[in-house]
């Protein structure tokens, strides 16, 4: 008789049919039950908070918040040597308001003809009326005296229709909507409400056209650079495209981010970007098979991912050892906080001590969790046989060691892949507010032009600027490399 009954056959199970004085049959229907239970109460324990789902999903019972981090010795607010922005007085103001003294308050006599003895002065700073300007551009057109032949003066490179609109307003347009995901519509009544003129949304479209073809140079410039970095970090995410399930895949760092959208989430994507296969440092991502069919790269697992594991580990099947890894991934990523001013790398004696509790833990673990037996495969059933998600977790953590505590033994590694995760978050509240894109066309046009502003704003470039130096055809990345090239 089988060990316990899959959840197909218990439904199947007529219950006037359940021969209770059979004990095998009983038995295997009460552990594949308790195997349901489990599997269903694992489903219903799972938060954002010690799982990969997005709070979003948590619904109106939020998980009460918790952290790993050990409380520090710093009181709130700013601490000591932080600059502040405080409003301050300037010596020459735009405009000076004068109000008079009309008569003395107390006797009533008239004060209209006496000189001010003095000033008590106060600033008020605020935006002047904002109004749409037109600049009128006039090329004048002689005839030769000596020929006879008529010239016309040239227009500025950028003036090329009768009525057209300027570089500021197209990249203010393209500004909110891409940087500010501020939808066509709202944008236009934006203007509207602003400058008292009304776009057309087919003009703000244009305007991201244009932008996108300016810095796709650009583009490529960043890929080159993220291809020869040291350490990239990785991840994607669902993206909708015509009503239809896409992938955004972005790799970055702390001063580069390239975002490309793909039909795909695995390997045939990440080949089409052309950054990976020609990647030859330090790949930092969540697991994802995929990343590691490139043996050209090494890799580094992120630990924020492992936390939560191990917490959900810990509250539905009370496991000691999860507790243990919790605090000894801590203390490392402590230790390494704490030595990376003064150097590059940990004491060798302190990385095998690490290794060692590491071991220990691993261990610990799989005596906690025995694999379950092997069985003969089933006609058409593949891969291998159910494990439990703590031996899963066990699993990965031993084979892939090296990956999971890279970040000790390389201080340009960081812990875990938050910065993969906060460059890709942006790109979801644009799917909150959009909905999806209407093209593929539109939406590469925007990993494009929200790649070019995410490196500029890495590289502490004002957006606005960044996109307005790219109409004019100076864009921000361009003008790095003619530096760095000198």
């Amino acid at each position: 008789m089988k060990n316990k009954i899959k959840l197909e056959e218990i439904k199947s199970i007529n219950p006037d049919e359940i021969d209770l004085d059979d004990k095998e049959m009983v038995k295997s229907i009460i552990v594949g039950l308790l195997e349901i239970i489990q599997t269903l109460q694992d489903q219903l324990a799972k938060n954002s908070k010690n799982s990969s789902k997005p709070p979003s999903s948590d619904g109106l019972k939020k998980p009460r918040t918790s952290s790993l981090r050990k409380n520090g010795i710093k009181k709130n607010g700013g601490q000591k040597g932080h600059i502040g922005h405080t409003l301050e007085p300037v010596e020459n103001p735009d405009h000076a308001i004068v109000h008079e003294v009309k008569k003395c308050e107390y006797c009533g006599t008239s004060l209209e003809d006496e000189k001010a003895t003095d000033y008590e002065k106060r600033q008020v700073f605020d935006i002047p009326p904002i109004n749409l300007g037109v600049t009128e551009h006039q090329a004048e057109i002689k005839n030769c005296p000596h020929c006879g032949m008529e010239n016309k003066a040239d227009f500025p490179i950028d003036v090329t229709q009768l009525v057209q609109y300027g570089f500021r307003i197209k990249s203010l347009a393209a500004y909110l909507n891409n940087y500010h995901f501020i939808p066509l519509e709202r944008t236009c009544d934006l203007f509207e409400d602003m400058f008292g003129h009304r776009p057309s949304e087919a003009m703000i479209l244009q305007s991201n056209s244009s932008l996108a073809v300016s810095v796709k140079p650009v583009i490529e410039t960043i890929k080159q650079q993220l291809i020869n970095s040291p350490v990239t970090n990785s991840d994607e995410t669902g993206f909708r495209v015509g009503y239809k399930g896409h992938w955004l895949h972005v790799t970055c760092t702390e001063n580069l981010t390239n975002y490309d959208v793909h039909t795909k989430r695995g390997k045939e994507a990440m080949d089409d970007i052309g950054i990976l296969p020609n990647f030859e440092g330090i790949s930092v991502h969540d697991h994802w098979k995929p990343y590691f069919k490139y043996d050209n790269a090494r890799h580094s697992l992120c630990n924020a991912h492992h936390l939560r594991e191990l917490v959900f580990i810990y509250e539905q099947y009370q496991q000691e050892w999860a507790v243990k890894m919790i605090d000894l991934l801590i203390e490392i990523k402590e230790k390494v906080d704490e030595s990376r001013p003064n150097k590059d790398h940990l004491d060798p004696s302190k990385i095998k001590g690490f290794e060692n509790k590491y071991d220990e833990i691993i261990e610990m673990g799989l005596r906690d969790n025995i694999p379950p037996p092997e069985k003969m495969p089933k006609k058409n059933k593949r891969g291998r046989v159910k494990q439990t998600p703590a031996k899963n977790l066990l699993d990965r953590l031993n084979n892939f060691k090296e990956e999971t505590l890279r970040f000790m033994y390389d201080f340009r590694v960081p812990f875990d892949n938050n910065l993969g995760e906060r460059d890709i978050r942006m790109m979801k509240v644009k799917q909150k507010v959009s909905g999806c894109f209407r093209t593929f066309e539109g939406a590469e046009e925007f990993c494009i032009i929200r790649s070019y502003i995410s490196t500029a704003r890495k590289n502490n470039c004002r957006v606005i600027k960044a996109i307005q130096d790219a109409f004019k055809g100076n864009p921000f990345m361009i003008q790095i490399n003619m530096q760095n090239s000198n």
